[in-house]
């Protein structure tokens, strides 16, 4: 089985095809244009395809790329969604290492 895609390379990805910039994606997250870079190389290797092409200073998105923006857009949106709603619960519930699980 394949492990799942790291919502950190999500995020990378969707932040450089907004920016069209590798420079200006990893300004806005707080990274360095290097660790932009081994992301998507890692994330395109996971996959097992190309999502963009790099033409010089120019990015485009490839027909997967495309396709992988959709999913990982709607990705990162439940996710956020996910959070939202649990910090509308309310106090969080203190959560003990030993019984964290127990009641599940």
């Amino acid at each position: 089985m394949k492990r799942p895609i790291d919502s950190r390379q999500l995020l990378a990805f969707v932040t450089v095809v907004r920016r069209q910039s590798f420079t200006l994606a990893a300004q806005e997250l707080h990274l360095t244009q290097s660790a932009i870079s081994h992301s998507m190389r890692a994330l395109e290797n996971d996959l097992g395809c190309r999502l963009l092409e790099r033409n010089g200073r120019r990015l485009a998105l490839t027909p997967r790329g495309g396709l992988f923006l959709e999913k990982a857009e709607r990705i990162l949106r439940e996710m956020e969604q996910a959070r939202q709603e649990v910090d509308n619960l309310g106090q969080p519930e203190a959560v003990s290492s030993a019984g964290a699980f127990a009641a599940a």
